[in-house]
């Protein structure tokens, strides 16, 4: 009883400093799981960490992987880019080839009228043409444009280095709007030549738009069929 007394009423020196062991021990961190996922090919990646102490318990901490984010932004910013370019390549081939037709149109429905001759006489779509070749131009000449172009030792065009070129769809779409540009001004000018001659230049004008060379040689063949005709006739008379 005397024992149990002593130890119930005398204040011993027991106190246990747990906030100090505590803080000696107060965090221990291990991973638990990475997060990985993609977009757009690209991995992101993060990590999940667990973090542990006497005093606060157990937290989860998410830790971003920055070098993922890094190649994330970079590629999002290459696909935006790379889209963004194909979009306007599509555009301009689209409307391009949309603002030639209304002229060969009249020349073939309509070669007499003056609303064609008004027409064609104009030299405003060759400007809107020109401008939007030049800007397709600028946004496709990269440094190695001249080499493609000059692959020769004597500098001279290869057909290698031209297809390689034209791999490129903003390459590409400038060259369209280069050649809508070019047919239209020949289909132009076998139509007023057609006006002054007296012949007939619908076929020769069709053939402008689809094959140019082909429409300019069936004018050049039709010219000579009428004025030997003519001529034929002058001598009948």
């Amino acid at each position: 009883m005397a024992l149990c007394y002593c130890l119930c009423n005398h204040h011993l020196p027991l106190k246990i400093n747990l906030q100090a062991h505590a803080a000696k021990h107060s965090k221990s961190t291990f991973p638990v799981k990475a997060l990985n996922t993609e977009f757009y090919g690209v991995a992101i990646g993060s990590k999940l960490s667990s973090e542990w102490s006497f005093a606060g318990g157990a937290r989860v901490i998410l830790v971003p992987n920055s070098r993922s984010s890094n190649r994330r932004q970079r590629s999002l910013r290459l696909h935006a880019s790379w889209f963004s370019g194909m979009q306007l390549a599509g555009d301009a081939f689209t409307y391009g080839t949309m603002a030639v037709l209304p002229f060969y149109t009249l020349m073939v429905a309509a070669p007499k009228s003056e609303l064609t001759k008004k027409c064609m006489r104009s030299s405003i779509p060759y400007v809107v043409l020109g401008m939007l070749y030049v800007y397709l131009l600028y946004l496709s000449w990269t440094p190695e444009t001249i080499c493609l172009v000059f692959a020769s030792k004597y500098w001279l065009p290869e057909l290698a280095g031209i297809a390689k070129m034209f791999s490129n769809e903003m390459t590409l779409a400038s060259a369209w709007i280069h050649l809508l540009a070019i047919d239209l001004f020949a289909a132009r000018q076998v139509y007023h030549d057609g006006l002054v001659n007296k012949i007939e230049t619908r076929h020769s004008v069709s053939l402008c738009l689809l094959c140019c060379p082909i429409g300019i040689l069936i004018h050049a063949i039709t010219k000579a069929f009428f004025k030997t005709s003519r001529a034929s006739k002058n001598e009948t008379q």
